[in-house]
């Protein structure tokens, strides 16, 4: 890792998967731009690249035409092409959402459509024997199969990308929280732990810490980050045939978090969860955002069912054996928690797509939780055409 530069062309704040793609796409697109990426963190990919399921999404969920619905598709591809490449562990180990029973046919159904709108490779109608044949311990009355679905080892896709980045000859300061941000018509400061950083242009990529330091840089309030503490169990080793690919159930189309599911994980690990708990760093800002309470009070049925899976791993363990009843409590053991940055709005909806903003010599990544990783290099280059254009004005 270097020491950041006093001076260059474009600095990115965060070194996630989404900064890191960001930094390496305009590095390599335009050779001899001087780009220098800042990490709060002593490593690169501390915060949500490191602490996922590391599911490569397909792009199933997402209304057509928006945002995520675009990168997702694109980036799945690319980051593909990228592991080969660069032989990070991956594997398309495929994807079936399964139904339980008819009531929730009509939304397998409006999945099935989207999917199908987006483009999203191979995806195919199954029914309860379409089920089992691809997962013989799960039960559903319907299904939808996704092979284009997979796993990843995102941390090390991001380790790629930073090689690449470097290799093209950027750096990376790690350990270098950005604790201010001042602009002028022809440059942005950056003051950090290490001194200060002044670049042409400045990109944003700092997850929970996004809408704080685009506050700073002039940006609206709105949308708020708040943080949300997702918890997951793993499957003892001797009961990992339980589950052979992803277990998805049908979503709640009302918000933007996809549900209990099992997973297998790059590492051979197959994963239960996560839970979606209101995380507590940054408490006090979060609670004293208006959308909070708005959004406390609309969904506080799902808090409290959220907050009995935290309590109770049989309660837990009982929600995903709704999909693989052979599942019983003893089959599992704690795994790891992760927090998802996902941007609230001050009229208390939960935001469901990416967001940027822009202010003055910066462009802010507003929102980028899942599949923002799946979508990083998709995402990328559409930073990357918007940004060119200002570094060379």
């Amino acid at each position: 890792m270097s020491a950041p530069p006093e001076e260059c062309d474009l600095a990115v704040v965060g070194a996630g998967i989404v900064g890191l793609a960001v930094a390496r796409e305009l590095a390599v697109r335009r050779p001899g731009l001087g780009v220098c990426v800042l990490e709060r963190e002593e490593e690169i990919a501390r915060h949500q690249t490191g602490h996922n399921s590391g599911v490569v999404h397909a792009g199933i969920y997402y209304p057509p035409g928006s945002l995520k619905a675009r990168l997702c598709v694109e980036g799945a591809r690319e980051l593909y092409e990228l592991c080969e490449r660069a032989g990070v562990g991956h594997e398309r180990c495929g994807k079936v959402i399964v139904a339980l029973d008819g009531s929730e046919l009509g939304a397998l159904d409006e999945l099935e459509r989207r999917g199908h709108a987006n483009a999203v490779p191979g995806l195919r109608r199954l029914d309860a024997l379409g089920i089992e044949d691809l997962e013989p311990h799960c039960r559903g009355v319907a299904g939808l199969h996704s092979p284009n679905t997979g796993i990843v080892d995102f941390p090390g896709v991001a380790h790629a990308l930073k090689d690449e980045l470097v290799d093209a000859g950027g750096s990376v300061s790690c350990a270098t929280d950005v604790l201010g941000v001042a602009s002028t018509r022809r440059r942005v400061t950056l003051r950090h732990a290490k001194g200060q950083t002044s670049a042409r242009f400045a990109v944003f990529c700092a997850g929970g810490w996004s809408d704080r330091l685009a506050v700073s840089a002039g940006a609206p309030a709105d949308p708020r980050i708040v943080p949300f503490r997702g918890a997951y169990l793993r499957l003892k080793a001797h009961r990992r045939e339980l589950v052979r690919s992803l277990v998805y159930p049908v979503p709640d189309p009302s918000l933007p978090f996809l549900g209990v599911h099992l997973t297998r994980h790059i590492d051979g690990d197959v994963l239960v969860g996560p839970t979606a708990l209101l995380g507590t760093r940054h408490l006090r800002s979060t609670l004293a955002w208006p959308g909070s309470w708005r959004m406390f009070a609309r969904w506080w049925r799902t808090g409290a069912t959220e907050m009995r899976y935290a309590a109770s791993r049989r309660a837990f363990v009982r929600e995903a054996a709704r999909y693989v009843p052979a599942l019983e409590p003893g089959d599992v053991e704690p795994a790891f928690a992760g927090v998802r940055a996902q941007a609230l709005g001050r009229d208390g909806r939960l935001i469901d797509d990416f967001v940027f903003s822009a202010t003055e010599r910066a462009l802010h990544v507003r929102n980028a939780p899942s599949p923002a990783a799946t979508s990083s290099l998709a995402i990328a280059r559409m930073v990357a055409n918007r940004v060119e254009p200002e570094l060379s004005s």
